[in-house]
């Protein structure tokens, strides 16, 4: 069997990586960098992908987009030098760049990928990540939960039985997962999530703090300024980045506004301590769905063995804090949170071409799984947590005397 790559599509930014020498290896783009960023334009009818979309964003933000996986599997579409393209569309073209990468760096075609998703990602959504990938040329041999990607790569070469929680924190979701792991076997016992909180929802909170603090000392809304925003974005990005290993940092915007002759400036110092008020709310919302995790694995906190970290939001230090603060533990420095993802993928793929030791992989499903029935109310089937693949059967009668056809919804 050919080369199989591993895919990890993230909402901000995404990777790839292949096995070499019995170990996962993360591939550098086109650019030189280990990490593409998911972002489309196009300018002038070119198709921009990764650093060059991002590098014209401030002056063609029309043309260009970013975080589509936040609409996957949704009827949604976005409009791109002139054309209309479905979430599917844009995420193939990002799967594409990180395709043609891997065969420049690997001097050979790539036709087969594992990809990752989030835990919590439903079945329309994954679909979705199949479909983009296989309009990128790629046969995909299977759609992995990131959680899981990432325990992959840490329990690599580790053979000991452990109990190990994952806790992704990336650009657009959030995901928990709770797995038992050793001697090549991963058992997943848990997971739970949030699509809908991510890194961005960061960065808008201090979009929001400048636009607020902007209005009140000059009486101006740059809210409607699109390239006005654009800057605030761009540079609320960068300030969360610094606040990761600073106290404080500058947000400096020159030439933000103009109006009756005069020039307005943005030259804002954000601290750490003002950021972490910002988001305080945003990081409580992983609480839930983390206690609960280890709620539904049926273990104590104490059972945990490690703490793994994935995903870019996670090198905020009070992200990192509350995940101590809930599971009483220091969590592992020792995983990439940017390259684990794409790593794991990459190890299930070398398990499938043979290129590694098998792996046996068992997972479980994130959503619980039933029919509608009469009255418009949900029959479940499969619970929540179950290990995949399993089957369910329970017998159902029609609603009506003499009824002859039924429609199944799922």
């Amino acid at each position: 069997m050919g080369k199989i790559i591993g895919i990890d599509l993230g909402t901000t930014r995404s990777a790839v990586a292949s096995i070499e020498n019995g170990e996962p290896k993360i591939l550098e783009n086109s650019e030189g960098e280990r990490i593409t960023p998911s972002i489309v334009a196009f300018d002038d009818g070119e198709r921009l992908v990764g650093k060059p979309a991002k590098n014209q964003m401030l002056t063609n933000e029309e043309n260009t987009v970013k975080s589509i996986k936040r609409h996957m599997g949704e009827k949604h579409e976005v409009e791109l030098g002139g054309e209309e393209y479905t979430p599917q569309q844009i995420s193939s073209m990002i799967l594409q760049k990180l395709k043609n990468d891997a065969e420049d760096k690997l001097g050979d075609d790539v036709e087969k990928a594992v990809i990752t998703v989030p835990a919590h990602f439903d079945d329309t959504q994954r679909q979705a990540t199949k479909d983009a990938g296989e309009i990128a040329g790629l046969e995909v041999e299977r759609i992995l939960n990131e959680p899981t990607a990432a325990s992959l790569a840490y329990g690599l070469d580790d053979e000991k039985d452990q109990t190990v929680l994952v806790y992704d924190f990336g650009g657009g979701t959030f995901d928990v997962t709770v797995l038992e792991m050793g001697d090549g076997i991963y058992e997943v016992q848990s997971t739970e999530g949030d699509n809908d909180l991510g890194g961005d929802d960061f960065d808008q909170k201090i979009v929001e703090w400048v636009l607020e603090k902007f209005e009140e000392e000059n009486n101006i809304d740059l809210s409607d300024n699109e390239e006005a925003m654009q800057r605030i974005r761009e540079n609320a990005e960068e300030a969360k980045k610094e606040l990761s290993s600073r106290k404080s940092t500058k947000i400096n915007i020159p030439f933000i506004h103009q109006e009756d002759g005069e020039t307005y400036n943005i030259d804002y110092e954000l601290t750490r301590s003002k950021f972490e008020e910002l988001v305080n709310k945003l990081i409580q919302r992983t609480t839930e769905p983390t206690e609960t995790a280890i709620q539904d694995a049926e273990i104590e906190k104490a059972e945990i063995s490690e703490v793994i970290l994935v995903g870019g939001t996670t090198r905020v230090p009070a992200v990192r804090e509350h995940v101590q603060a809930i599971t009483g533990q220091e969590p592992n420095k020792e995983v990439s949170p940017d390259e684990a993802v794409a790593e794991g993928a990459a190890v299930q793929a070398g398990s499938i071409s043979g290129e590694m030791d098998d792996i046996l992989l068992l997972d479980v499903a994130p959503l619980s799984l039933g029919v509608e029935v009469k009255g418009g109310l949900k029959e479940t089937l499969i619970e929540k947590n179950t290990t995949v693949p399993a089957e369910e059967s329970k017998v159902f009668t029609t609603a009506q005397n003499n009824q002859t056809m039924v429609t199944v919804n799922v």
